[in-house]
């Protein structure tokens, strides 16, 4: 399957050493003039056919099909990108990385994604930026308190770091908050998660991209796809796409909010819903603010980054939309919250602001696996979560579509669990609807 590739053998493309960077190599170039430095990844056009062909060129595309590459030797391989490397969620959030949820799944899931996370820039000797700083979440009411402690105990039984601080901790842990009595929602305490923290999301693509381009992975980008075909038998043979018919007997789908687009063009519905998720991102100041620190009740998030600015998120708009934009008083909401327990960031101004696509499940825990399409395999409906599962969902869905059959970690992520009812439910564990 597949023409020839540069070593010669039909259907294998050439591995191309990888570009590596270090200190030594960063000083040899510039005794250089900087003028050697090649592309990070190459721009072919695209074949008529590939073993395996993954939709999405966001972290989670790109992060499988160099595990499918890399762990399970498949080099036929596509990602199929609509826009540019990143454009959609991965580039659209607000970097966040924590493992500390409630349900048992769950916890395996994401604590399989922070450890990968934990080694990625080594990995792809490429920096993401990972930064452990910690992720710190509020408890305002008697109520809270309960369920964040529940959390804690929760994530110990299951052998993730997590600890209870009390009003006074927690303002030790992060000096700029405001834990006296005037608040609105005051701070009754927070739970921690010290090995959680955030990473340069476009970092993540770029290094994903680089790392599978050098395992003859073809990245093929302004490459939309407009239809799956599939034979008399059920079974998938080809995505017709804006640069022509493609065949390929796997087709792996990570499309985020527009999966359920996609879905339909091979005849399956998807129980997703699809919202614009708001964030933005103050003028940089000198650092201040020394970890993350997230608010269920208020819903607001915030964090600093490396260039200064305070990047601030909210709350999932009301009503399903396919933009990439939102309504004006979600982030009026999250922002009034922020400056009341921060007062000292009252007089910052916002920079700009932008929205991503989120799509959301039920039970607001994703789909990862097979689906009754034989060849087709899909990763979807990680809401809010999506980031911060990214190496964890790309080599899990890349184990997914190499044995088709689903690692022990994701297979409670199966689409059954809506035919059967087995929910994970995330959206009751953390009181919040996404």
């Amino acid at each position: 399957m597949g023409e020839v590739g540069a070593g010669g053998r039909r259907g294998v493309h050439s591995v191309r050493p990888l570009q590596r960077f270090s200190g030594f190599g960063l000083l040899r170039h510039a005794f250089r003039g900087h003028r050697d430095w090649r592309a990070q990844w190459r721009a072919p056009e695209p074949r008529a056919a590939y073993d395996a062909v993954i939709v999405g060129g966001g972290g989670h595309g790109l992060g499988a099909a160099y595990y499918l590459a890399k762990e399970h030797g498949m080099r036929n391989i596509a990602v199929l990108e609509r826009g540019w490397l990143g454009g959609g969620n991965t580039g659209r959030n607000t970097a966040i990385i924590r493992s500390n949820y409630l349900c048992e799944e769950s916890e395996a899931i994401y604590e399989h994604a922070l450890t990968l996370w934990e080694g990625l820039s080594r990995d792809l000797n490429y920096n993401v930026m990972f930064s452990q700083r910690g992720v710190l979440m509020l408890a305002h009411s008697v109520h809270e308190v309960g369920i964040s402690k529940r959390h804690v105990f929760a994530n110990r039984l299951a052998g993730i770091d997590s600890e209870w601080l009390t009003p006074a901790e927690a303002k030790a842990f992060c000096p700029p908050l405001r834990i006296d009595g005037g608040l609105r929602y005051p701070v009754l305490g927070a739970a921690l998660q010290r090995r959680a923290g955030i990473a340069r999301h476009d970092a993540v693509a770029w290094g994903y991209a680089r790392a599978a381009d050098a395992l003859g992975v073809d990245i093929i980008q302004n490459c939309e796809v407009t239809a799956i075909r599939r034979d008399t038998r059920g079974a998938v043979t080809a995505v017709e796409t804006t640069r022509g018919t493609i065949r390929a007997a796997r087709i792996g789908v990570s499309a985020a909010g527009h999966t359920s687009v996609v879905m339909a063009m091979a005849g399956l519905r998807i129980p997703i819903e699809s919202y614009p998720l708001q964030a933005l991102v103050s003028e940089p100041v000198k650092p201040v603010f020394p970890c993350v620190v997230m608010s269920n009740t208020i819903h607001a998030y915030i964090s600093q980054s490396d260039k200064g600015e305070l990047v601030i998120g909210a709350g999932t708009d009301a009503y399903v939309s396919y933009s990439q934009r939102g309504a004006l008083w979600v982030t009026t909401e999250a922002l009034a919250a922020i400056t009341e327990l921060f007062p000292i960031f009252r007089r910052l101004r916002m920079l700009r602001a932008w929205g991503g696509i989120v799509d959301v499940t039920r039970d607001r825990s994703p789909i990862l696996g097979k689906t009754p399409v034989k060849g087709l395999y899909v990763n979807c409906g990680w809401g809010t979560g999506g980031f911060k599962a990214t190496p964890g969902a790309a080599h899990l869905l890349a184990w997914t579509i190499a044995k088709d059959e689903p690692h022990p970690i994701n297979a409670p992520f199966s689409l059954e669990r809506f035919r059967d009812g087995r929910m994970i439910d995330e959206a009751a564990a953390a009181g919040v609807a996404h």
